[in-house]
């Protein structure tokens, strides 16, 4: 298991790899980003009942670098499920730029962790545990598994009325697949957090009969308030917002 303080020397560690030192203009163009460091606390739902919580969060680290998480502790029946997933990235205004990052998942079934550093200017991406390196060609706007969720939010800021969203997401093999989101309309919600109007985007997947929802609140600067996957037509779970905390 990968303790917490792993995880922060870790990224410590790939902030100096990556040496991303900024000047003093560059840190006034962080400053200018779209989004403001944030906690949000979320319900999760499997069938409308409550199994669980969950916690995405955004938060400023040394020279320059966001550090992008979602942690899930899911316990139901004879199943639990406890997940932790952390990106390291940079911002440049609406535009995520992905650093390293790390996944681990322990719980009933089989427990797995991986961890990745990138080095986008050089094609590099490097599988820290099993210290591999690979030569990727990586395409514009590439994401990793965690931080297209962020860029989500960031590209809804920045035009309100695009229709269709496709991050290229590099996936804990190294491989690359395109993630399409669609917009689904708008909805108000009543949720633990309150009622908000949402924007309500969709991505489907065929060959694995998912689909997944998405809603953001234009009001709270487009925070994700709400998650919902279903699988061959059986929902899987139901993430709800409880709670918002900014500086």
């Amino acid at each position: 298991m990968i303790k917490k303080y792993c995880i922060a020397a870790s990224i410590l560690l790939c902030s100096s790899i990556v040496n991303a030192q900024v000047s003093n203009n560059e840190k006034d163009e962080v400053s200018k980003i779209a989004i403001t460091p944030f906690t949000a606390e979320y319900s999760i739902l499997h069938k409308s009942s409550p199994v669980g919580k969950g916690t995405r969060s955004l938060e400023i680290i040394d020279d320059g670098l966001y550090e992008y998480s979602y942690q899930t502790n899911i316990e139901w029946l004879i199943f639990s499920d406890e997940r932790q997933e952390r990106s390291l990235l940079a911002i440049d205004k609406y535009d995520v730029i992905p650093k390293a990052y790390y996944y681990e998942r322990t719980g009933t079934g089989s427990d797995k962790s991986y961890q990745w550093r990138y080095n986008i200017d050089e094609n590099r991406a490097t599988n820290v545990k099993e210290n591999v390196t690979l030569n990727i060609d990586f395409p514009e706007n590439i994401q990793d598994k965690l931080s297209y969720h962020l860029q989500n939010r960031l590209k809804l800021i920045e035009n309100p009325e695009q229709k269709v969203f496709v991050y290229p997401v590099i996936s804990t093999s190294g491989s690359i697949k395109n993630y399409v989101y669609q917009y689904d309309g708008k909805e108000e919600l009543m949720l633990p957090y309150g009622n908000v109007m949402t924007i309500r985007l969709k991505r489907e997947v065929i060959e694995k009969k998912r689909v997944t929802y998405a809603w953001f609140a234009p009001e709270l600067n487009y925070v994700l308030v709400k998650l919902y996957q279903a699988k061959a037509g059986a929902e899987q779970f139901e993430a709800q917002l409880t709670s918002l905390k900014t500086p």
